[in-house]
């Protein structure tokens, strides 16, 4: 995967990670640890991901690797699908 310049991933956190899991996620992260870009999605804070992990020093070093030389974007508000969805009741 060091061939893409860009990795997303969305929706972390959907689901939690079976423990051989949150182990290959680590090393998938820290194979592209300052060798390319990784973009993750989630609706938890950075406080939650150890329920995801079950691992909180897997979670700590995760976090470490992914926080360092990045940028974070935190978004609050209204859910786009849950206005969509109004306003199509709305109009009908």
């Amino acid at each position: 995967m060091a061939w893409f310049d860009l990795i997303l991933i969305d929706e972390l956190g959907y689901v939690p990670y079976s423990k051989e899991g949150a182990e290959l996620f680590f090393r998938f992260v820290a194979s592209r640890y300052e060798r390319g870009a990784v973009m993750i999605t989630s609706n938890l804070e950075f406080a939650d991901w150890t329920q995801v992990f079950g691992d909180e020093m897997l979670t700590t070093a995760l976090l470490d690797r992914l926080t360092h030389r990045c940028h974070i974007l935190v978004m609050n508000g209204e859910s786009y699908r849950f206005r969509e969805s109004m306003k199509r009741r709305d109009d009908d």
